[in-house]
């Protein structure tokens, strides 16, 4: 069952940014053969976190993330990440490129299923410092090749207008739990819970989705 609640998305929250001038005049690929548009646009969200070399032994990050339509939960991953990341800033890099490459896939399915996809996707991290370089520094260069491409993949989708990211905080980040091992009987973890499970916590969940945005 697909909860149709329209998520609470905070405007003033959303960086929004010109990147004509480093990116050019880039366009979202639309597939020429999808069938007509019909019905009610579908609002994706996605919330991303990484636990930086929360592996003991091998020091490698984990990526979490889970993408939302409307108000349903549709795909999570919990996945440990390839290569190892010196620096927080790295491993959220990854972990929000691994999400936004589902967003890309999954905006093409729903166009190829006829369903209206218009809006960005809106992606949510709780890392502060990962949004101002994100947003602030398009031609940065960044020494390791692989962070440098992950950076760049973000940043261009967000100049095609594919998705938008935005700050959430940790408390109300339903990926952090994706991310680490949690307390039982927490209730920062019961709220982000019931973001995904309405049936723990329904009015958990509501007002999770609720304060996502700001």
């Amino acid at each position: 069952m697909l909860d149709p609640t329209f998520p609470q998305i905070d405007a003033s929250a959303l960086v929004v940014h010109d990147w004509g001038s480093f990116y050019g005049d880039v366009k979202e690929a639309i597939p020429p053969n999808a069938p007509k548009a019909r019905g009610m646009e579908m609002i994706i969200t996605v919330f991303v976190d990484a636990d930086h070399a929360g592996d003991k032994v091998s020091r490698r990050s984990r990526t979490g993330f889970v993408v939302f339509l409307y108000g349903a939960p549709i795909y999570w991953m919990s996945k440990k990440q390839t290569s190892i990341e010196t620096s927080t800033f790295g491993s959220e890099f990854v972990a929000m490129k691994q999400a936004t490459e589902f967003v890309r896939g999954l905006r093409y399915c729903l166009r190829m299923m006829g369903i209206p996809v218009t809006n960005p996707a809106f992606v949510y991290v709780d890392n502060q410092l990962l949004l101002y370089k994100s947003v602030t520094l398009p031609s940065l260069t960044l020494k390791k090749k692989s962070n440098s491409i992950a950076y760049h993949f973000v940043r261009e989708g967000c100049a095609m207008k594919e998705w938008i990211c935005s700050y959430v905080r940790t408390h109300l980040n339903p990926s952090d739990i994706l991310t680490k091992p949690k307390s039982a009987g927490n209730d920062r973890n019961r709220k982000v819970l019931g973001m995904m499970l309405h049936d723990l916590n329904d009015d958990a969940g509501m007002e999770g989705r609720g304060d996502a945005g700001q």
